[in-house]
């Protein structure tokens, strides 16, 4: 009998469902390898808006909080990114919240991720140049042996 009940506790222990989630300690987006903390009490007038710059690509996980790109924790995909005028993008840069725009300011830069690589165009452009140059080698190779 103690031998079923220590197997049923043990059972019920390895198929039971942990849940975690991450809280983050701010709201923050991610810009071209930088990560800006968005100050949402610090809001931007309309005349200081300069020109679009980005936006949210990417979601950051919240189990594992890893994140890619241009990411943020709290803004959803298509949230545009702006420049503020004299202020330098490395600084701060503004996050349209809603009908008006948001202080981002600079925190440090982003981790490094395997899908930064990956998900750069140039990157992307020099595989398919050198594998198209491996074909072509091959190719030819094989009509000088005919």
């Amino acid at each position: 009998m103690k031998r079923i009940t220590l197997f049923s506790l043990f059972f019920i222990c390895m198929i039971s469902s942990t849940a975690q989630a991450l809280t983050w300690a701010y709201p923050f987006v991610v810009w071209e390898g930088k990560v800006y903390e968005v100050k949402q009490e610090e809001i931007i007038v309309n005349s200081e808006i300069g020109k679009m710059i980005g936006k949210v690509t990417e979601k950051a996980n919240d189990m594992t909080g890893e994140y890619y790109g241009d990411a943020s924790n709290y803004y959803p995909k298509g949230t545009k990114y702006y420049e503020i005028k004299g202020i330098s993008t490395f600084t701060a840069i503004a996050v349209k919240e809603d009908n008006q725009w948001v202080k981002a300011v600079y925190v440090h830069k982003a981790p490094f991720h395997l899908m930064n690589i990956f998900s750069n165009l140039f990157f992307l452009a020099a595989v398919l140049i050198v594998v198209m140059i491996i074909i072509g080698v091959i190719f030819r190779n094989k009509k000088t042996k005919n």
